[in-house]
């Protein structure tokens, strides 16, 4: 008897070990989390270039802590359905202009219409005012501003023409419109035609449009080049590219992964900055070369111009805040974003 007890015991025990080797495994199969994202513009572009190399960068470091799976591009999910996307779960992070989803975060103006770098706006607060928007109106996280301090600029396959105020005159241009600059655009009694990026060359090749804003890069990427063959200058706004995360799918993550990926993140937030400064110069640099003609305003007229771009945003901004009821974060965020 006492040799099919110990018989007993004996495959008692075995089953233990091997059903916490079986639970270890389990285990550390599930410790690492997964993260799906997805990024508004095609791959060839400079942005997204800088949001893919960061996420590999999260990938080196975050072996056996976190992976992200980047699913593509606008592709995969039309470049203005993300931010909804994002919001309600279907994916886990969105690379995305802030403007693409204003309506729903009327603060995100402030970065458009900024006088500081990301940086700086971390540094000051601006930042923490920028994600607390975004939890409260948005169920998502902000985690970054990318690729900040590129401007824009209105490219014309026509010689621009300005008026008697020596502003930009843009009567009889068909102008392409999108979400960042559209108030602007309204303000200067502009005939304009909204639509994707990944649009434009077929509207400019059938001239559906015959001038566009774009950062002060990426237009030869787009090959926009090819029709439009005036920059005018000054330029205004900022890029309002970010990182935003579901904050259910934040809050799932393990601490160790909310630090990795977020300081990450703000260490990109200087490295994207100083790299897009010097691919500005170049840029121009080619455009230049390539016959485009930089055609200014006087520096009256420049002044108006900056004016009206700069109160179209932050009256965007104030509107819509009043609207829901929100008396107190426009001055706020003018303190931090234009201090």
């Amino acid at each position: 008897m006492k040799f099919f007890d110990k018989l007993s015991l004996r495959a008692t025990g075995a089953l233990a070990a091997a059903s916490l080797a079986s639970l270890l495994a389990s285990t550390s199969a599930y410790a690492e989390d997964k993260v799906t994202a997805v990024h508004a513009f095609p791959g060839f572009l400079v942005y997204t270039q800088t949001f893919l190399a960061m996420v590999d960068d999260i990938n080196a470091r975050g072996k056996g802590i976190v992976q992200i799976e980047v699913k593509g591009g606008p592709e995969a999910i039309g470049m203005f359905q993300q931010p909804a996307a994002v919001r309600d779960g279907v994916v886990d992070m969105v690379h995305t202009p802030g403007s693409f989803y204003g309506k729903s975060v009327p603060e995100i103006d402030a970065m458009v219409a900024s006088t500081v770098n990301p940086m700086e706006a971390r540094a000051n607060g601006g930042a923490a005012l920028m994600d607390a928007a975004h939890q409260k109106r948005f169920n998502v996280r902000h985690l970054g501003w990318i690729d900040g301090g590129v401007q824009f600029h209105i490219y014309n396959s026509q010689k621009p023409k300005f008026g008697a105020d020596g502003v930009l005159d843009l009567s009889g241009v068909k102008l392409r419109d999108n979400p960042i600059y559209h108030a602007f655009f309204m303000a200067m009694n502009a005939t304009t035609a909204g639509m994707p990026a990944t649009e434009v060359y077929a509207a400019l090749e059938k001239g559906v449009v015959d001038a566009a804003a774009w950062t002060s890069i990426g237009l030869m990427d787009l090959k926009w080049d090819k029709f439009m063959k005036y920059r005018v200058d000054p330029q205004f706004y900022n890029t309002d590219i970010g990182v935003i995360f579901n904050k259910d799918s934040w809050n799932s993550l393990s601490s160790e992964s909310q630090d990795l990926i977020q300081n990450v993140v703000i260490e990109w937030e200087e490295k994207s900055y100083n790299d897009r400064q010097a691919d500005v110069v170049e840029e121009a640099a080619a455009l230049k070369a390539g016959g485009m003609e930089f055609v200014d305003h006087s520096p009256e007229g420049g002044a108006k111009y900056l004016k009206m771009a700069d109160d179209a945003a932050w009256g965007r901004m104030k509107g819509r805040l009043d609207a829901l009821g929100d008396t107190t974060t426009y001055d706020a965020l003018r303190k931090h974003y234009t201090p």
